[in-house]
This record gives C-alpha cells, sequence and structure tokens, in this order.
C-alpha cells in the first residue's frame, strides 16, 4: 500500500466569478496534465445539469460553479488541448454532461476505472481503489445528494474534492500495472476512443410509453395505450416541476394502473398511491386512463431483427470473448467492446485487410485477436 500525506488537505478554491474562473484557467493551461470530475442532479431534476466541476493540479484544488457562471468557454481549449492530459475516473457519464451542457470536445484523457477493468479488477469504484492503494476513506452518502442546491454543505466540498485530489498518484500506479502487463497501448486505444463523440441515444425520460415499456410481453395493447397516456401526463408534471418523473410517480404504479384502469380516486389509493400524490396528480392520472380506453390503439415497437446468420455469428463471438475473457480475469467487453461485436457479426470480414479496416480504432485487439476472430467467423 502506498502511503499518502497526512497533512491536512489546504481548502479547495471555489470558482464562482470571471476572474477566478479565467485563473484558474491558466493554471490548467500551463500544466501536463489535469484531474477532472463532475457532479450532476441527476436524481433531483427532469433537465439534468452539471452543477459542480472539479480540477486538481499538483498543487491545488478548485471547484467550479457552473450555476453561478454562465460562461465556461474558456475552459474549452484545455479539454480539447492533445498536449494537456485529463484524468478522469469513469469518465464517460463525466463526458456527456460536459458535452450535453457546454459542447466541450476531448483529446488526451486518462480513465483511472477503465484502466482498472483492463487490469482485471473486481472493484473499481474510485472509493475502493483510493482505500485499497492509499488507505483513504469517502463518504459515498454525498453520491446522491442534489447538488444544484446552494451552498454546498463542507462535507460535500470535501467529498468533490477527494473525486480528483488522488487521481494523479492512483493514474500513475495504473499506468505502471498496464505497462508491465503488456496493457498499455490496449488502454490508450481505449482513452482515444472515449474522446470521440457520443454514440447516439434517445432521449427516454419518461416521455413516450414505447422508449421504455413497449418490449413488454406481459401487457396487452389496450394497457400500452393507457400506458402511453399516464406516461405523457406524467412526463408533463415532471417537466413542469423540474422533478425526475419517478418522483412524481413510480414506474410500477404507473403499469398498475394501466392494468387496473381506476375509475376513482379510491382506486388510486388501493394501487398505492399516496394521499399526496392523488390531492396533486390524482384528476390527471384518472383523465390520462380514460384517454388510454378510448384512444386508437398504440403500435408495438418492432425491434429489427439480425437474420439467422447474424445470429449466429454474434453468438459465435460472445462465446469466443467470454472464454478469453475469463482465461485472462477481465470482464468480456475488456477483449472486445459491443461496437466491434455487433458489427462484425452484421458486417463479417472477408479476410485480414477487411478486418484491420473494421478494427482500425483498436489495433492492439487487431493484433492480438484478429486471427481468432477472422477464423471464427469464416473469413
Amino acid at each position: 500500500m502506498t502511503e499518502m500525506n497526512s497533512e491536512p488537505l489546504k481548502p479547495p478554491v471555489w470558482v464562482d466569478t470571471k476572474l477566478v474562473l479565467d485563473r484558474a484557467a491558466a493554471d490548467f493551461i500551463s500544466q501536463p496534465r489535469v484531474s477532472v470530475d463532475t457532479e450532476a442532479n441527476s436524481l433531483h431534476a427532469y433537465r439534468e445539469q452539471v452543477c459542480l466541476i472539479q480540477f486538481s493540479t499538483p498543487n491545488t484544488d478548485y471547484l467550479i460553479d457552473p450555476i453561478a457562471l454562465t460562461d465556461l468557454s474558456v475552459l474549452a481549449p484545455l479539454f480539447s488541448n492533445p498536449n494537456i492530459e485529463k484524468v478522469f475516473h469513469a469518465a464517460e457519464y463525466d463526458l456527456i454532461g460536459l458535452r450535453r451542457d457546454f459542447g466541450f470536445t476531448f483529446a488526451n484523457l486518462f480513465d483511472t476505472m477503465q484502466a482498472a477493468r483492463i487490469l482485471g479488477y473486481h472493484c473499481v469504484g474510485l472509493d475502493r481503489l483510493l482505500g485499497e492503494k492509499f488507505d483513504i476513506t469517502t463518504d459515498k452518502r454525498h453520491q446522491k445528494a442534489d447538488w444544484a442546491a446552494r451552498p454546498l454543505k463542507p462535507d460535500q466540498i470535501h467529498y468533490a474534492r477527494l473525486d480528483t485530489h488522488y487521481l494523479f498518484d492512483l493514474r500513475d500506479l495504473l499506468e505502471a500495472e498496464l505497462r508491465q502487463k503488456g496493457y498499455w497501448e490496449l488502454a490508450r486505444e481505449d482513452f482515444s476512443r472515449a474522446c470521440g463523440p457520443d454514440e447516439p441515444k434517445e432521449k427516454s425520460n419518461g416521455g413516450a410509453y414505447w422508449k421504455r415499456f413497449s418490449a413488454r410481453k406481459d401487457m396487452n395493447t389496450r394497457e400500452l395505450t393507457i400506458l402511453n397516456e399516464l406516461c405523457l401526463v406524467r412526463n408533463e408534471i415532471a417537466s413542469r416541476l423540474n422533478r425526475p418523473p419517478f418522483k412524481v410517480v413510480e414506474d410500477d404504479k404507473l403499469i398498475e394502473m394501466a392494468r387496473c384502469t381506476p375509475a376513482h380516486e379510491v382506486d388510486l389509493a388501493g394501487i398505492g398511491l399516496s394521499g399526496r400524490q392523488i390531492n396533486l396528480w390524482g384528476a390527471d392520472m384518472l383523465r390520462a386512463v380514460q384517454r388510454g380506453m378510448d384512444a386508437p390503439l398504440v403500435t408495438r415497437d418492432q425491434v429489427k431483427r439480425p437474420n439467422d446468420a447474424a445470429l449466429k455469428r454474434l453468438d459465435k463471438l460472445k462465446k469466443w470473448r467470454k472464454s478469453v475473457a475469463e482465461k485472462i480475469g477481465v470482464e468480456s467487453d475488456i477483449v472486445l467492446p459491443k461496437i466491434y461485436l455487433n458489427m462484425l457479426a452484421e458486417n463479417p470480414p472477408k479476410n485480414v485487410e477487411e478486418l484491420k479496416i473494421a478494427m482500425a480504432k483498436s489495433p492492439w485487439r487487431f493484433g492480438e485477436y484478429g486471427t481468432q476472430i477472422l477464423n471464427l467467423l469464416g473469413g
């Protein structure tokens, strides 16, 4: 175990004015690397937003307040600079929020969680890694805090700064292990791929029923039609209140309403809605049920099914990567990420050149597993 300096940490710099932000940005851009994390309010708001951005340099921890600062464009050159490494832990969620809210683009990152996964660590949460490597304890209670609320409590501030303060030390330990095991180039490929644009995903924040429920085989189309109306009215309420849809009415209660078709408030109570929910939104829910009973039936989403040959190839690839993953002690997607799994199953390469092109963004995997994959697919 690596021993850390036991001296008390100096207070982080709170950044909520343009002057302090400009000074912080100047510090960041002068560094060879910075560590970064974000906190958002997804459990407390309909419209999720980044509520805090934490940075650390070797000498200073910074907490940037995006709620007080309306323009963070001064940070864009830092994130896009290929000569400054940005160290994250579990970067995917942070990058999604930073792209969505501020339009940042990214180059040169190191993700300590992905590094730990490549190395076969069973527990890759930051709290577990900091505890194992540095005997540091973090308070996980704040993971679900409302980070949009101001002022932040002192223990929230301490928790937030710990998310970046020790990342340099953790990063360096993990790089050494990656190099020792011959996985450094693999990790660099995954870090580089993470810098690319997000894969397009449909937002399903409690809106139309088919975004979340249409694949259910245990509901008939009339029930799904009613459920659609219930989801729409819940979504409208949640949007108006800026509250997560599940904090208006839970999914399981919507499903029960769609099945039982309540006509009166007493029926809603029987389903399990609280008196407050019934008082505030009961009438809206009952009207939605009635609309669903009278509306034309919805059409189930038809998921495009791959042809039988593609499904057989997919099954072969899954079994192969699981076997390889078990031998080297990692999760299956470390051997072959899902993006390649589906692409190769649907468009099998005919020869080594085609496979090399298909796996151009992961030459390490092509070199390590290309022959096995090609033989498996009959190329």
